[in-house]
């Protein structure tokens, strides 16, 4: 095996294939253990797993090769709380860590929030979905 230089050692060939891919629009999901991805991934996204690995570490090797679209309101975006998590209080502080990784890698904006299900549709559409171990 060759190791490019510069390249994340934690993105796997597959995951860096998908990226050269990706183009304007496209969206990739990187998702946590809970996620139905083989399930969403039978709609059409590429599924690519991650085992073992956690998002924040995912998300900013991903955007040292991969720039954001700058044209949209939120290039980023999470799954919002259900009602009864939120109800209960629950806390999201990695929300704050995929935010500072964002600012690190030039973006500005907060992360877009979105309904459950309006998610899960959106991913459906994905380009892939980077299915991780935490």
């Amino acid at each position: 095996m060759v190791a490019l230089k510069g390249v994340p050692a934690l993105l796997s060939p597959e995951l860096l294939y998908a990226l050269a891919r990706m183009g304007h629009g496209d969206e990739i999901v990187l998702a946590d253990l809970n996620f139905p991805a083989s399930s969403i991934c039978q709609c059409g996204p590429m599924e690519i797993r991650a085992d073992g690995l956690g998002i924040p570490q995912l998300l900013e090797a991903v955007l040292k090769l991969l720039p954001l679209d700058t044209y949209v309101e939120s290039p980023a975006a999470v799954m919002e709380l259900v009602p009864s998590d939120k109800e209960r209080g629950l806390q999201t502080p990695v929300w704050t860590e995929y935010e500072s990784i964002l600012r690190r890698a030039g973006c500005a904006r907060a992360l877009a929030k979105i309904e459950r299900f309006e998610f899960y549709e959106r991913a459906k559409k994905a380009f892939a979905v980077v299915a991780t171990g935490c």
